[in-house]
């Protein structure tokens, strides 16, 4: 999406055992004058407030003034208000805008088929 560069030098995986409630970081820009911290919950229930409540503490651990919180479910009402009112900017992404996501940026997907779409040339016609 632009972010840190290359691929490789634009994030880092960082979730394990005593992460601190972040899971990876992606540099804003190509120099890291900014760093993005990352939650991502594989989850069937819906993510409530509580959950972005503990990542918006973690971010606020690491000084941190932006965050995106990840699922694989989607969020309640009450946590999509909270990142409203909180002055840590939380951007939250569901199943459904991740999916749109990766298929917009090449990322875990594969084409399957190309279609090319003809138009009449009607310079090729002489008039007449």
């Amino acid at each position: 999406m632009g972010y840190g560069g290359s691929r490789k030098d634009a994030g880092q995986a960082i979730g394990r055992c005593g992460d601190e409630g972040i899971d990876g970081i992606i540099k804003e820009d190509r120099l890291g004058l900014d760093i993005i911290y990352i939650q991502a919950k594989r989850w069937e229930n819906t993510v409530s407030r509580p959950e972005i409540q503990k990542f918006a503490g973690a971010l606020q651990g690491q000084r941190a003034r932006k965050g995106i919180f990840i699922t694989t479910s989607n969020f309640s009402r009450e946590a999509i208000k909270y990142v409203t009112k909180i002055d840590t900017k939380i951007i939250l992404i569901n199943a459904e805008q991740l999916v749109q996501f990766m298929i917009d940026n090449d990322v875990g997907v594969s084409p399957v088929a190309k279609y090319e779409v003809k138009k009449l040339d009607l310079d090729y016609f002489p008039e007449g």
